[in-house]
């Protein structure tokens, strides 16, 4: 029998965060930076905060500093963390910095986890993932061009990368880089750690994007002759392809999550507006229209909801749940722009301006449908494993 109901300690967490967010982060909403986030002297102190309550890195075990409660926990956090721009970084799950957070945990050293894992894990320094190229396409790192090649006991780096998010005041930088041509397709890159004062590193430029609320930015960068020392490998070589994938079955997770948390802000926006904004001697929400939109609103942020756990629950046992990672992938990418469109639809015009919350969640949100897998690979991720499925029953011939 499923079990909906959240444990002792996870309601808890809830509460904790849920406090958390409403005395210092929501606040803290105005001193946002586009693309930079919040001032270092706001930033740490609410950091710090979150580490007292135990609700720090969900996305990484105890022994590195983190939560170690599992997918449906990182879940369960995402939602309420989600709700504002800077909650991920107040509570130390930012995207580029937890997927290189658990491919350290996965494949570093001990020799590269103590410089690079445990200032990354407590929020110490920040990092970037440089894998996307402006010749191939993004959806499929196994075509990748920039290459590494060995030199004694080097690596000598030249690639040209960009939408490499973070990338500005990165301290250390993970490439994904093609070592072996010839081999297959799955077995051609490896993974490296470039720190990002390596002469032979080169921050281009910021590249200009709709959104702006990741700090460092989406830049183009190039790796110039650059030359790093052979322990810098991370895992073996022609693991790149595969140290990836680890980043994106909890990135995924976390995003999900995440987007329905902003959904749900999106949503309560929408109804407090609704119920305020006068038509005549009527409120907006006793439109039937209007209703109809609220009520679309939350079916589908309960249906995305349910998927997305009932995922994280399936990592939880073990399960790699490829097909329902692609599913909430999509799906929740798509139902949260479905939920900000409805609640700008609501408020008109007004819902474009600065002045409300919803003008910076709308622009932000397109790219979900784009970054890690667009939504047609996912389709067919999803469309592939169901024939699959269904070929393998004993009868399935019409």
């Amino acid at each position: 029998m499923f079990n909906f109901m959240e444990s002792e300690n996870q309601q808890r967490m809830l509460a904790e965060a849920t406090e958390i967010m409403d005395k210092y982060v929501y606040p803290n909403e105005k001193y946002m930076l586009p693309h930079r986030g919040l001032p270092y002297h706001i930033l740490k102190p609410l950091q710090e905060i979150v580490k007292e309550k135990g609700l720090w890195a969900a996305h990484l075990p105890r022994e590195v500093g983190g939560m170690g409660e599992g997918y449906v926990s990182l879940g369960l956090l995402s939602e309420v963390m989600g709700q504002s721009p800077i909650g991920p970084l107040v509570f130390g799950s930012m995207a580029p910095d937890a997927g290189n957070g658990e491919i350290l945990l996965h494949a570093a050293t001990d020799e590269q986890k103590e410089p690079y894992l445990y200032p990354l894990a407590s929020g110490e320094v920040r990092s970037c993932f440089a894998m996307t190229e402006p010749e191939v396409s993004g959806s499929d790192p196994t075509t990748l061009q920039g290459k590494a090649v060995k030199d004694g006991d080097e690596w000598v780096i030249n690639a040209t990368k960009w939408y490499t998010t973070g990338a500005v005041g990165a301290s250390f930088c993970i490439a994904m880089v093609v070592t072996d041509p010839d081999a297959d397709k799955h077995r051609r890159t490896s993974l490296f750690i470039v720190e990002t004062d390596n002469p032979g590193f080169e921050l281009v430029r910021e590249v200009p994007v709709l959104g702006d609320h990741s700090p460092g930015g989406h830049c183009e960068v190039r790796f110039n002759d650059c030359r790093i020392p052979e322990k810098n490998m991370l895992g073996h070589r022609g693991d790149g392809f595969k140290l990836a994938q680890l980043r994106l079955g909890p990135g995924r997770i976390t995003h999900a999550m995440r987007w329905l948390g902003v959904a749900r802000r999106a949503l309560n926006e929408m109804i407090a507006y609704s119920l305020d904004k006068k038509v005549g001697d009527k409120s907006l929400a006793d439109s039937q229209t209007v209703q109809n939109m609220i009520a679309d609103s939350e079916a589908e942020i309960q249906a995305a909801r349910l998927l997305t756990l009932q995922a994280a629950w399936k990592m939880d046992q073990g399960d790699e749940a490829r097909k329902e990672v692609s599913l909430i992938k999509l799906y929740g990418a798509n139902v949260l722009n479905h939920v900000l469109d409805r609640a700008i639809e609501t408020l008109g015009l007004y819902g474009l301006t600065p002045s409300v919350l919803l003008e910076g969640l709308y622009r932000e949100a397109r790219a979900a449908r784009i970054y890690d897998g667009a939504d047609e690979v996912h389709r067919m991720v999803v469309a592939r494993q169901v024939l699959k499925e269904f070929k393998a029953r004993e009868q399935w011939q019409i």
